[in-house]
This record gives structure tokens, sequence and C-alpha cells, in this order.
């Protein structure tokens, strides 16, 4: 697709209404507009600390029950990084949104580029057949699976707080926090068992890798979704809000390669990598990754069709906060970022592995072949 064929999403809303969801951005105000002329939706402003910037990033929701988030990707010049994260989280292994860059407009004006982003709601499970239990989000960093609230220190008032209820009820928030006060109370062999009969471990660890080999700072303590697979019973993981990856945080730095540790964060992750048995499974899999999947051979061609893709609307589009020359150079940003950050996970994986050197070496080999790969076809 070229950049002058990405889709364009026309949205008619009284201009009152429109003016009245931006008086107050933190407010969850709704519009009700129409979409491509046909569609009947609800609009609000979305994001965290976007919400106040002169591009906001908003959330539709159409009445059959499909979501959508119109990212404004304000602070990432190359507008790709959550495409690229989610395009890496299905190469892996593991269900992610499907998303489509589009130009905005709102009664006739245009809004420039933006990022449609499909929301993890009942819509993304059925589309993929995949039976749930109940959906939650990790909607702030008190997310963490831990029982003390990150802004204070002290107890949280409820072991749900950070989270967000999306489809169960009352019952999946009981039976997430019954999760959470266990994980935090069982150790050895009780713990073990809590692990693996409520959690799907293999599932989780892909989720960890991706995570990491990303570089999701923020990915960890929020910006995530749980459910309840059925009809094994045990949660699963999936991503959410992946701007702050492949070299850049969430507000567009640029940040070094060993910024997130390859053993992630959170009480969850903690307790899970304290069992050998599962240690060790993560560290074979982040090898198998470094040698397949997390590779410029493997990612930089995604790279280059997503960024000629809409550099043409790109470069015509002023509402954008970066000069059009970042946006050019962003690829080769990327391109450091992947070749830097599997140099530091293979060096993290022979010294955290210790008397395992001979996977690792296998590990390390693997990485090894893929480089010299990729140095061959290395423009």
């Amino acid at each position: 697709m070229s950049s002058a064929s990405l889709p364009s999403r026309r949205i008619q809303v009284d201009p009152e209404l429109w003016e009245a969801i931006h008086r107050d951005p933190w407010e969850d105000h709704e519009a009700d507009v129409l979409v491509d002329g046909r569609i009947a939706a609800k609009l609000k402003i979305r994001g965290g600390h976007t919400r106040g910037y002169p591009k906001p990033s908003y959330e539709l929701r159409i009445v059959n029950g499909h979501t959508f988030h119109w990212n404004a990707e304000y602070d990432d010049p190359s507008l790709i990084r959550n495409a690229l994260s989610f395009y890496f989280f299905n190469l892996i292994g593991l269900p992610a949104p499907k998303t489509t860059h589009c130009r905005l407009y709102v009664n006739g004006r245009p809004l420039g580029v933006y990022l449609e982003i499909e929301a993890v709601v009942p819509a993304f499970f059925r589309e993929r057949k995949i039976r749930y239990r109940s959906i939650i989000y990790a909607a702030n960093d008190s997310a963490h699976f831990g029982l003390n609230s990150p802004q204070n220190g002290g107890p949280k008032r409820s072991l749900f707080e950070g989270y967000e209820l999306v489809a169960g009820g009352t019952a999946a928030k009981q039976r997430l926090e019954a999760f959470v006060r266990d994980l935090n109370r069982l150790n050895g062999i009780a713990l073990k068992r809590l692990l693996a009969r409520r959690l799907d471990i293999d599932q989780y660890l892909k989720w960890l890798a991706g995570a990491v080999l990303t570089g999701n700072y923020d990915g960890f303590e929020q910006n995530y979704a749980l459910y309840e697979h059925l009809p094994s019973g045990k949660y699963r993981i999936l991503p959410w809000d992946y701007e702050g990856t492949w070299g850049r945080n969430c507000y567009g730095e640029i940040c070094p390669v060993n910024q997130v540790r390859i053993t992630g964060y959170n009480t969850l992750t903690a307790k899970l990598l304290g069992f050998r048995e599962y240690r060790e499974k993560y560290f074979r899999l982040l090898g198998r990754l470094l040698g397949s999947a997390f590779t410029e051979r493997k990612l930089m061609p995604v790279v280059r069709r997503m960024i000629n893709n809409i550099a043409a609307a790109v470069r015509t589009d002023d509402t954008r906060k970066y000069d059009y020359r970042v946006f050019q150079n962003e690829p080769q940003l990327i391109r450091r970022y992947i070749r830097g950050r599997r140099a530091y996970v293979l060096r993290e994986l022979g010294r955290l592995s210790g008397s395992r050197r001979t996977r690792v070496r296998r590990a390390g080999k693997a990485a090894r072949v893929a480089a010299v790969r990729q140095s061959a076809t290395r423009e």
C-alpha cells in the first residue's frame, strides 16, 4: 500500500459535542458520531499523559461491539512502534491487535495520520475464536501483582487496584484478588502448584520475552490485558499500548538498549522466574528468539515497508510533533536498537545462566549465526 492510498476515516459530529469532549480531555465525555457516513459510534479522548497533547488520541466504540483506538502516536516520530510491536508479538505466536495507518477527518477537516488499533474487547476474542471467562485491563502501575500501592508504599485498599474490568462481573474481580493474594502468600511447592493451575506459563513467558525484547519499560506493571481462558481457567496475558519501544520511551526520548532488564518486572514475573525450571525455559525461549524472530534480517524489511507506506502522508502532515527528517532517520535508529538489544540480551543470558553455560552457548551460537546472515544482507 502506498501512502497515497492510506485508508480514510471520516467522522461527522455535532461541532458543539466535538468541542465539549476537548474542553476537559481528562473527563471521559463521549460524543455520538457517524463514521464514513453510515456507522453509528461513540467517540472519546483516550490515553494517559497524552490526553492534554495538541493532537489527542481517541477511542471509537461502534454499536456492534467493535472498539478501535485511533492513536496520534504524537511522541513516536516513526508512527510505527505500536504496529511493529504487535507484528512482533503475532510473529512469536501471541495474539495481538491488528493495526492500520489511516488519515482521519472530522467534519471534513483533516486531522492528519493516525494509527488505528483493534482494542482488546470481546470482539477481539470472537474473531480469533478464543473463549474467555473474563477480560481485565491493567490500567495503571498499581497492576503489578503486588500487595502495596506504588503511590504511597502502603497496602492497597483493594487488590483489584490498578485494574479495569471489561468482561466477567464481580466474580472475576474476586478471582483476580484471590490470585494476587495467594501469589504473595504462598512459597515453594504450594506457589508452584498455584502458578501451574492458574497461569498459562508458556504463554506468559512468550509475552515476557516480547515485552523484554521490544524494550517496553512501561508494559510490565500496566498496559497489558489479562483474560481467563476457557476451558483451562488459566490467566493469559496480551500486549496493549506499545509506543514506548524499539529504542524510544513513551515520551519519545531515545533510551539505552539496556534500560529494560531481561528478567522484566512485576511480582508475578519475579515469582515465576524464582523457579529454576521456568527460568531456564524462559532463557531458552530468549535464545531461540535471538536466532529467529528478533533479528535485523527478519524485522528491518517490515520496518521499511511500514515507513514507506506512510512516508508521503507524514511528509504533508502538519499536525506532527517531529520534523520529517527525524521520521526519515527512524529506521536506522530502530536497526541500531535491534542490534544493540540483541548483544545486550545475549551477554545477560550468559551472565545469569551460571552453570547452564552449555545451553547458553547453544543459544549464543544460534544468535551469532543469525548475525552473520544479517551482515551478509545488510544494506
